[in-house]
């Protein structure tokens, strides 16, 4: 299972939105997009993209956010033949994963770079998820990092008799 979310990301002048794929499993981020506006087509983008690099989850859980009721949005999920799930109105337990990325991106980076251009909020935020998916161990997946608790989710490969 796959979950999307989209948190505000403050500036000195205004925000930025971000946008991310999350494997609830492993707790990878997949993809992610850092956007200047709240429009659907970013979260189908950063689907999209995820969906293109990984194939397709059985179920996409998402927050009832308007750009994931969006038909832009939905299209893409449905018609990769993936399952929608939508968390019910204020229950944020729902995408606990996604929620808990957030805080980590606002609290160990974000926050420190409140002045930060919309192109070095893009470069931090590259920065912190390539971090947190290669370096940062999990208590939940027995001290390992997303990267290495998704590789080791993978098939094994078959050897040829």
């Amino acid at each position: 299972m796959w979950a999307l979310d989209t948190t505000y990301i403050p500036m000195q002048h205004g925000f930025v939105y971000l946008t991310a794929v999350v494997d609830v499993a492993s707790r990878r981020v997949l993809a992610h997009k850092v956007a200047t506006t709240l429009e659907a087509c970013h979260a189908a983008e950063v689907i999209k993209e995820a969906l293109g690099r990984y194939g397709k989850p059985e179920i996409v859980n998402t927050d009832q956010g308007s750009q994931f009721t969006a038909t832009d949005f939905t299209e893409v999920v449905l018609k990769a033949g993936c399952k929608l799930s939508m968390d019910g109105r204020g229950a944020w337990r729902d995408n606990v994963f996604v929620e808990r990325l957030w805080r980590t991106i606002k609290y160990e980076h974000v926050y420190k770079h409140v002045d930060a251009s919309v192109a070095d909020a893009r470069t931090l935020i590259e920065g912190h998820i390539d971090w947190y998916n290669d370096e940062r161990p999990h208590s939940s997946l027995q001290d390992q990092t997303p990267n290495e608790a998704y590789c080791a989710s993978l098939p094994k490969p078959v050897k040829a008799a």
